[in-house]
């Protein structure tokens, strides 16, 4: 484009030249020639005064030092200063971000995604998305990033009130029966252990009888009894539902449940079972050894991003995708909770972000500054200079005409 407006001007600039030379070697032509003199000269005026406008814009016209020249090199960390200021007051005030966001249903656009993840446009998306978390992922070094993620998640867990979270949870199973497959597999579990262990058990009895009941053979129906008496009782848990010593089970749980909400001494006890839980070397083994796992199954993920989203997993996003577009309450609930996360962000970080972008442009040189913007809007730029060529031309048509009238 700019080689189209340079063009122009010299294709102007020649035809005057040519112009006026027939017009002195035909003076009966003149009358024709005049009008086609005073377009291609106005032309000229026009054309070379929007280039001086648009060059200014970015450099010295011929290298020359005229005043307010180069304004973009010469203004760059007041435009910077400009943008950032415009990005704040238009996108990134939580008035804004709320407001804008008040009308666009991100669950619906979300569900759709989840839905048919392998559409063109969203594969490509995806793709790009993927390669890049992944880069930066494979960049970073693995222990210091996996030692700020265990450190991140003892720091949660210490801050955890665990005992009041477990209290609840006990308490909401407990009121509704949800404790009652695990007890009866507990329960289960202790049978196994006696039937496993049955011959231990019987030579303890053995050991404990007299000598009377050993040579009477009381101590093996003594075994016997205790063995099927224990294997009886367990069952008759099991089964019954209103078996007494279930009701025991369930009030004791029930005061448990109650203590590790209110007691500060049972509170106390088990922060200090979760403190020796952290601290102890297995956990850190545990924790590094998960981080290894999750940080492999991610890059393999990322990196494969359709075979990931393959198999059951890709089922369940599918089905979350059709439940977030078909769903009136659950994108109510998905829309509302992005608005709060989002208008925080904006009210937390927004300045951050604004700071960001004004000192990224002033650290770029004067020269990339101008490279970029004009890379931008530079097509638009020779426009201005094609149109001042072909308006100044026929505005000293006009003139021309208005002057020979007159």
């Amino acid at each position: 484009m700019r080689l189209f407006a340079t063009g122009l001007l010299l294709l102007m600039a020649g035809s005057f030249i040519a112009l006026r030379r027939l017009a002195v070697l035909h003076p009966a032509w003149d009358p024709v020639l005049g009008y086609a003199i005073a377009f291609t000269e106005a032309a000229m005026v026009g054309g070379l005064a929007d280039w001086f406008a648009v060059t200014a814009l970015f450099r010295r016209p011929l290298g020359l030092p005229i005043p307010h020249t180069a304004i973009i090199p010469v203004n760059k960390d007041r435009i910077a200063d400009s943008m950032a200021t415009f990005l704040r007051d238009n996108f990134l005030t939580p008035q804004v971000v709320a407001r804008r966001l008040n009308g666009f249903n991100l669950a619906a656009s979300a569900g759709a995604f989840l839905a048919d993840p392998r559409r063109d446009e969203q594969s490509r998306l995806r793709a790009g998305a993927a390669g890049l978390f992944a880069d930066i992922l494979e960049s970073l070094d693995p222990d210091q990033m996996g030692g700020m993620v265990k450190a991140g998640l003892r720091k949660q867990l210490s801050r955890i009130d665990l005992a009041p979270l477990l209290g609840q949870i006990l308490a909401n199973a407990i009121a509704d029966k949800r404790h009652l497959p695990v007890l009866a597999s507990v329960l289960r579990k202790i049978g196994e252990a006696i039937e496993a262990n049955e011959p231990m058990i019987r030579e303890m009895i053995h050991q404990r009888a007299n000598a009377i009941m050993r040579w009477t053979g009381l101590d093996e129906r003594l075994a016997n009894g205790v063995l099927d008496g224990a294997y009886r009782l367990l069952a008759e848990v099991i089964v019954q539902p209103d078996h007494p010593l279930r009701a025991k089970i369930d009030e004791a749980l029930g005061r448990l449940a109650d203590d590790l909400r209110h007691d500060p001494a049972m509170r106390t006890k088990v922060e200090r079972i979760k403190t020796e839980l952290i601290e102890n070397p297995a956990m850190a083994a545990w924790l590094d050894a998960m981080w290894e796992r999750a940080r492999e199954a991610l890059l393999r993920a990322v990196r494969n991003p359709d075979k990931a989203l393959s198999g059951s997993l890709g089922d369940s996003i599918s089905q979350l995708g059709l439940a977030l577009g078909e769903d009136r309450r659950l994108q109510a609930l998905v829309n509302r909770f992005a608005r709060r996360t989002l208008v925080g962000v904006a009210s937390r970080y927004g300045s951050e972000i604004v700071r960001l972008v004004s000192e990224t442009v002033k650290r770029w040189d004067a020269k990339t500054v101008s490279d970029r913007i004009e890379g931008a809007v530079g097509r638009d730029l020779q426009f201005i200079r094609i149109n001042g060529t072909l308006v100044g031309g026929l505005v000293g048509m006009a003139i021309h005409t208005v002057e020979r009238w007159l």
